[in-house]
């Protein structure tokens, strides 16, 4: 027992933690909300999982789960997609918690978006929708596509910018 309270004793506190007493007013409402959010997420999480564990389970007792059956296929990797679509989230927000970044980036929104688009097209049933819907979707996908590539290239360029003047700062 005394190994625990030890343990937490010399735990590294986080940088919120570390900078409270300095943030401004709202950079502590940014980080209650970023960590109720998370609380949130975290616990959609759970339940989502523990359904999915259930609903497989129950295929598996059942003699359901056929992964080559399309339904079942869409049914269960639909979910598994929903779950990572919802941990990427939870994850941005931790960076933001993190103090890593101060809002969600727009490059992760659009990431979340294009998970969100996989997802579609996965449990997508074929007979069901319009050739102007998929089109649609597929329209959406390359455009969310090119704006988080021309997002990464900036990203990459100014990078690679900042570390050439670090670079250059440290050998004048």
């Amino acid at each position: 027992m005394s190994y625990n309270i030890e343990q937490r004793k010399h735990r590294p506190t986080s940088d919120s933690q570390k900078f409270w007493g300095v943030m401004t007013l709202y950079e502590r409402f940014e980080q209650v909300v970023a960590l109720l959010l998370a609380t949130l997420i975290a616990a959609i999480i759970v339940i989502a999982l523990w359904n999915l564990m259930r609903q497989v389970f129950f295929m598996l007792v059942h003699g359901s789960l056929n992964p080559l059956d399309h339904s079942v296929f869409q049914s269960v990797f639909g979910m598994i997609l929903t779950l990572l679509i919802a941990l990427e989230f939870k994850h941005s927000i931790l960076r933001v918690l993190d103090r890593q970044e101060h809002i969600v980036k727009v490059r992760t929104i659009i990431l979340i978006a294009l998970l969100a688009l996989a997802r579609k097209f996965i449990v997508l049933d074929l007979g069901t929708v319009d050739a102007l819907q998929l089109a649609a979707l597929g329209f959406a996908t390359l455009a969310l596509g090119a704006v988080y590539w021309l997002l990464r290239e900036r990203y990459d360029r100014a990078r690679a910018q900042a570390e050439r003047s670090a670079l250059g700062d440290g050998h004048e």
